[in-house]
């Protein structure tokens, strides 16, 4: 059973034009993110999707392989199933890794690649974080006052996911803070292929369109989406949105160190 990484990236972000190209710590975003998903002992191959020639040769240049997909892809969902339908790889799963998700450790997306290899009855996973101390009171804090930052999951005794959530789910009272369990979700997704083509040739849900997120598209049409628990393992959690997310970004690598020297030591 082989997995392919699929990293889809674009330049016309318009809230950061260019985005995978924008340097973090002298080196830019797309590569970080290739190291990343290289690093990862489960997967069997890496390929960057992209509609565009400019970041296909700066992508080649460091040694990347990369496909060209449709301009008109309007998810990077569609632009990574376009690359299993259009392109000869014939991989058992794939998993999407977002070509912003540079702090995203490896062995996250090992967890994810060994729970589709160890159960053939997940057709999607995806992975949540256990909050707990200061960052589930942080957690709280931000959606009490109506931050749409960070996305809660909540899953049944099998770890499939029941819903996932803007909002804070479950709803915890006060005095239930230090009793209950709250996972946030990492916006990470591992498929069977033939659950990847299903998926995105589903229309968009209603749910989907109310909390803006892609994955409940899936549980709108009976798709189990398996819930991985994993550890950051003291690393920070994020991704770039904005030109202002890279100096955050660089301050936490400055922090914590190179995340891939830290698999090494």
């Amino acid at each position: 059973m082989s997995a392919l990484i699929v990293i889809p990236a674009r330049m016309g972000s318009t809230r950061f034009p260019n985005k995978p190209l924008a340097l973090i710590a002298r080196k830019t975003m797309i590569q970080r993110v290739w190291e990343i998903g290289k690093a990862a002992h489960e997967a069997d191959q890496v390929v960057i999707a992209t509609d565009s020639l400019e970041l296909k040769q700066a992508c080649e240049a460091f040694g990347a392989s990369v496909v060209m997909t449709d301009p008109r892809c309007l998810t990077g969902t569609d632009r990574v199933a376009e690359t299993i339908m259009n392109h000869p790889f014939l991989n058992d799963i794939v998993l999407s890794l977002q070509g912003d998700a540079v702090l995203t450790p490896p062995w996250v997306i090992d967890a994810l690649i060994a729970e589709m290899k160890q159960d053939s009855s997940v057709s999607i996973a995806t992975p949540a974080v256990k909050l707990a101390g200061e960052a589930l009171t942080h957690f709280i804090d931000q959606k009490r006052r109506g931050s749409t930052t960070g996305t809660s999951v909540v899953f049944d005794n099998q770890r499939n996911a029941l819903y996932f959530s803007k909002a804070l789910i479950p709803f915890i009272r006060s005095e239930q803070q230090e009793s209950l369990t709250v996972w946030r979700h990492i916006g990470l997704y591992a498929y069977r292929r033939e659950a990847l083509i299903t998926l995105t040739q589903l229309p968009e849900g209603k749910l989907e369109k109310t909390e803006k997120l892609e994955q409940l598209r899936a549980l709108e049409n009976g798709m189990a989406i398996r819930v991985v628990p994993v550890d950051y393992r003291g690393r920070s959690h994020g991704s770039v949105d904005r030109p202002e997310d890279v100096a955050h970004v660089e301050s936490l690598i400055a922090k914590e160190g190179e995340l891939l020297e830290s698999c090494l030591s």
